[in-house]
């Protein structure tokens, strides 16, 4: 009985379908479809997602150790802020104005997805805007180029992947962080430091308002395009945070009545920032690993060595065109202050009026003329310990197999000492010297430098070389002869930390021991002689300094010059200055020589002490003996005798000049003789010389010679007098 009834059911069931077949179909189909749908929206989310976009590229700044921003890297201009560091108060202006159901809902407003969506397929394109929080967080990130039909659709599988696989806060930061903010900024942490000056902490209210107000139209509602607009829309979101229960009424009243007070914004940024930005850059990627293109997304802040004060110090002095004498106008230069003790570049100077993308200076390898002698060649000379400063060494013209070198001044002296000629900054003895201790032993000290050349011929000894050196190497190399004979790597960068704040690690700054302390010592006291009576004369700077001038023939116009240099030591810092042009061609030549450089070094010391009083003298480390000073050979023409009556022998000859200051001068006295004259004694520092045995039946001749101690010299006899008994 039963199973005939359930028989007869199913009869009737299947005679309905089949009556009602077309129907049931759709019914099923429609069915099948809002399930697939469904899937296709949950599930589907994932194919419009993409992890990339939600790793938000971020500036990456350059700041100096007081704050100063030199600059900022990006392909978007943003300063990604946490969630916790947003005030509450921004976020709630946010929702109270864009979606007051942020918290509740799971990505989408069905309402209003429905109607989007419904007028899309209508028009089939793009028509209906307004969308939750998360909506315009998946439109911004994954949809910004997509101008299809289904973007609307593709729009809420995002939201939902967004909501299921991340947490409301991760959305509303992702959110406040991508958000455009006009004037090419993106987030509200960079809005707050350009619109008012502030840390996104320390916004107000108020401010946080005016934030969330130009989310609809940030151009249309920047303060800094129509103010007035900005107000009204401001206080349209503190009306609808107050209606939120965000803040009071009395609030809203209060807060609805004060002004927009905003951050001026300065049209130009401060010129001297770009060439130690530039400079930084490049240290970053050679250190770091970091490209251009990495510091642009990743968000990293490099914290630099550079002293904005004695960077605007270096640029303005570098503006005054009296230290520029060319053919034209077209004279660059370039500087570099380098901390001695810590190798930190305080201050770095690429070019008079350099700019991004122009040629930097520092980086560029120039000839470095005579510059280069106490690095390649009296320094290593001295180091080998054959060689002391006082030595005498040729200063000829002398063939090295076709190769031959005239001085400046076209003399020669036939012999010079070591400190001679580099005060003098002689051509011959240097290389001469460079033959003598070898071009390979040379590169070798060089090399420990961080200077490697491929150049083999002896202009190594003047800086002919085929590529040169840049300022910074100058200045590292001449650090060794303040500190002992180490040689430390410059840096510009003090630390690299990442978008979470973690430091990065890099390699120590390098370190070598070049010279001995006693070699350092003697090269930097005959520097300071350079300054004091040689090369380096020019200019005014009262403190201690040390420093070597240098300047390169130009290759197309006769007697001109192409590279002027002066390269200086003070006991806190060492300097590099560049004079030339960026192509010397025959249009383009100095028409002065080193002693530019040195009077623009000496202006930007002069300034610098103003600032900060400098060292008096250098400070004699405890391990060296110091260097004489170099003893000056007198002219004696007033050499006289007379016998005066005393002693053993009743009678005595007595012998007077006029001596020298210096006291260190030795005189030798000389008694002319037939064949030969012989000398008879000598006396040191004094202008009076007794003889004690005379023959008074026969005349005597006697004269004077002084010699240098230190260098074995011999100067020029005195006036001959003669020694006679009048009976």
């Amino acid at each position: 009985m039963d199973k005939e009834k359930i028989k007869q059911q199913l009869q009737s069931i299947w005679s309905w379908i089949k009556r009602y077949k077309w129907l049931s179909i759709i019914v099923a189909s429609m069915f099948l479809l809002s399930v697939l749908g469904y899937l296709f929206i949950i599930f589907g989310g994932r194919f419009v997602f993409d992890e990339r976009a939600v790793i938000l590229p971020t500036a990456s700044k350059v700041v100096a150790e007081d704050g100063t921003v030199l600059g900022k890297l990006y392909s978007e201009n943003r300063d990604f802020v946490t969630l916790d560091q947003i005030p509450d108060h921004v976020e709630e202006a946010f929702i109270a104005m864009e979606d007051q159901r942020f918290y509740e809902h799971a990505g989408i407003s069905l309402p209003a997805v429905t109607r989007a969506i419904y007028r899309d397929i209508l028009a089939m394109s793009k028509v209906e805007g307004g969308s939750t929080i998360t909506q315009q967080l998946a439109k911004n990130l994954f949809l910004v180029n997509d101008k299809t039909w289904m973007r609307k659709t593709k729009e809420v599988m995002a939201s939902v992947y967004l909501e299921r696989n991340y947490t409301k806060s991760q959305i509303l930061e992702l959110y406040l962080n991508q958000i455009y903010m006009a004037h090419g900024l993106h987030g509200v942490g960079t809005a707050a430091d350009y619109f008012f000056g502030k840390d996104i902490e320390d916004l107000s209210i108020e401010e946080g308002a005016v934030f969330a107000a130009m989310v609809k139209a940030p151009n249309a509602y920047s303060p800094h395009n129509d103010i007035e607009a900005a107000k009204q829309r401001r206080d349209l979101v503190l009306q609808q945070m107050a209606n939120e229960g965000n803040i009071s009424t009395e609030q809203m009243l209060k807060l609805q009545a004060t002004e927009i007070k905003m951050n001026s914004q300065e049209e130009e940024r401060d010129p001297w920032l770009d060439d130690y930005f530039a400079y930084v850059l490049e240290e970053v990627e050679a250190t770091y690993g970091l490209s251009r293109d990495a510091l642009k997304r990743g968000g990293y802040t490099v914290e630099v060595h550079m002293d904005p004060d004695i960077q605007k110090i270096a640029y303005d002095q570098m503006q005054d065109s009296d230290f520029y004498h060319g053919s034209n106008d077209a004279v660059d230069g370039s500087f570099v202050l380098m901390e001695q003790e810590t190798g930190q570049l305080k201050a770095l100077i690429a070019g008079r009026d350099f700019q991004l993308n122009d040629t930097n200076h520092l980086l560029t390898k120039k000839q470095p003329g005579s510059v280069m002698k106490p690095l390649a060649v009296y320094g290593p000379a001295m180091q080998l310990g054959n060689y002391q400063p006082y030595d005498m060494i040729p200063d000829m013209d002398i063939d090295y197999d076709g190769y031959r070198v005239q001085n400046v001044d076209g003399q020669f002296d036939g012999e010079v000492s070591m400190f001679q000629a580099v005060v003098e900054s002689k051509n011959a003895p240097a290389v001469w010297l460079l033959d003598q201790i070898g071009i390979s032993y040379s590169k070798s000290i060089l090399k420990k430098m961080n200077i490697t050349i491929n150049d083999q011929g002896l202009a190594i000894a003047l800086g002919g070389l085929e590529t040169g050196i840049t300022p910074v190497q100058t200045a590292e190399g001449y650090r060794t002869f303040m500190s002992g004979g180490e040689w430390l790597e410059a840096r510009s960068v003090r630390a690299v930390y990442n978008k979470d704040q973690e430091q990065l690690q890099t390699e120590e700054q390098e370190k070598e021991n070049v010279f001995n302390s006693q070699t350092a010592w003697n090269m930097l006291r005959m520097l300071e002689a350079v300054t004091k009576e040689g090369t380096g004369t020019a200019g005014e700077y009262a403190k201690a300094l040390a420093g070597k001038t240098g300047s390169t023939q130009h290759p197309e116009r006769a007697g001109a010059v192409k590279d002027a240099w002066f390269t200086g030591i003070t006991p806190e810092y060492v300097t590099s200055a560049w004079i030339g042009y960026e192509n010397a061609t025959a249009e383009n030549y100095l028409t002065t020589g080193s002693e530019a450089a040195t009077r623009l070094t000496k202006a930007i010391l002069t300034e610098l002490d103003k600032r900060v009083s400098l060292t008096e003298n250098f400070e004699q480390p405890d391990d060296v003996e110091d260097l004489p000073e170099p003893i000056q050979l007198p002219e004696i023409n007033d050499l006289t005798s007379s016998i005066q009556f005393g002693g053993f022998t009743l009678l005595q000859g007595e012998l007077d000049w006029s001596p020298a200051e210096d006291k260190r001068i030795v005189y030798r006295i000389y008694e002319r003789g037939e064949d030969e004259d012989h000398l008879i004694d000598e006396v040191e520092g004094q202008g009076h010389y007794t003889i004690d045995r005379i023959n008074v039946f026969r005349t005597g001749e006697y004269y004077v010679v002084p010699y240098n101690p230190l260098t074995e010299q011999t100067g020029e006899p005195s006036n001959l007098t003669s020694l006679e008994f009048d009976f």
